[in-house]
């Protein structure tokens, strides 16, 4: 269902029929080897990747075609294991490393988000996304919003062991207003469990008319009500939520907080709910908003492409059918040089 425009209920009614069934949590994007103890032992494709990776290092300049072929054909969960082999082995942090020979422009700064666990990545990112002049606010919501409670939890912790700040503590003196409000309800964790005996028809019915009367039912908006029904309500109840929405305000709940919020708490809310209802098709316009307007925003393409390698193959066929055109034809136009081929690998790959 497009966000963007309103259509009447029975074409609506016709659309949702098509829509894949609902998970009852968020989807996950971490493997399930971030949340067990890090093994620094090897196997012999681990070691062969992490000597690639050495030798591309040696000598007068770097091999940047070998340090690609090295990283982007891997999956986040071998990712991890090389990370820590790579240490074990040579002694020195893998991140370290690519930012000694690569730097930290587009391309190096790709390899250093790539060439870490996927919690430790976004970690990196909400941390560059916090440095400087000025919060990058376009990074901080598609990181922290709509997202699973356990790898919510996880980031948190990793943001504190590398960086020694919690990571809510630093949010609160970057983030103000409604969209603080919004990425603390995200941070929470606390998005609960599917059961059907509570997230009954007459729960979603409440729901539905607490979310009307929190926007379009009055004059100004009850963001805290909003916040607190997108964060709070799993997958398969706020897609019965919007149902009703549909049915009875002829319009989705994207479409309703698109109405009634502006700005990052507005993209932030839709991202949140779209996460939870169609994160495919939610993905695939994150990355297409990457590259609208003047100029391509590279930041915010490097971290979705890799943030969402694991789902990549079914966002790129919804990239093709909502935009006429694959990720990798978009990634052609829209960057360059090494950076543009590391990026080819990482989608290639990841949907071969």
């Amino acid at each position: 269902i497009s966000c963007e425009t309103d259509r009447s209920f029975p074409q609506l009614t016709i659309l949702l029929s098509k829509q894949p069934k609902v998970s009852t949590m968020t989807i996950k994007l971490y493997p399930e080897i971030v949340f067990e103890t890090p093994d620094d032992g090897g196997d012999e494709e681990i070691d062969a990747a992490c000597e690639e990776i050495h030798t591309a290092c040696q000598g007068w300049g770097t091999d940047e075609g070998g340090l690609i072929d090295a990283l982007a054909s891997k999956s986040p969960e071998m990712r991890c294991k090389i990370y820590y082999r790579y240490k074990a082995m040579f002694e020195k942090d893998l991140e370290d490393v690519m930012k000694s020979e690569c730097g930290s422009g587009d391309f190096g700064l790709a390899l250093q988000y790539l060439a870490v666990p996927p919690n430790l990545s976004e970690a990196m990112m909400l941390k560059r996304a916090m440095a400087g002049f000025g919060t990058k606010e376009r990074i901080v919501w598609p990181i922290l919003c709509g997202r699973d409670n356990e790898e919510i939890v996880k980031l948190k912790e990793t943001y504190f062991a590398a960086f020694d700040n919690d990571l809510g503590v630093q949010l609160s003196g970057e983030l103000g207003g409604d969209f603080e409000r919004l990425i603390f309800h995200c941070i929470q964790g606390s998005e609960l469990e599917y059961d059907p005996d509570v997230f009954t028809d007459e729960k979603a019915e409440e729901d539905c008319n607490t979310f009307y009367d929190a926007g379009q039912g009055q004059w100004g908006t009850d963001e805290k009500s909003l916040f607190h029904i997108i964060a709070t309500s799993p997958p398969e109840h706020l897609e019965k939520v919007n149902e009703l929405y549909i049915e009875k305000h002829e319009r989705t709940l994207i479409s309703a907080l698109e109405k009634e919020l502006g700005g990052d708490v507005e993209k932030g809310s839709m991202h949140c709910v779209g996460m939870k209802i169609k994160p495919e098709e939610t993905v695939a316009k994150l990355i297409k908003s990457t590259c609208a307007g003047f100029g391509t925003d590279e930041l915010g393409l490097t971290c979705a492409i890799i943030r969402y390698q694991s789902i990549l193959p079914q966002v790129n066929e919804m990239h093709q059918e909502l935009f006429e055109k694959t990720i990798q034809e978009r990634i052609e136009s829209e960057t360059g040089g090494n950076y543009k081929r590391l990026l080819l690998a990482i989608v290639d790959n990841a949907c071969a």
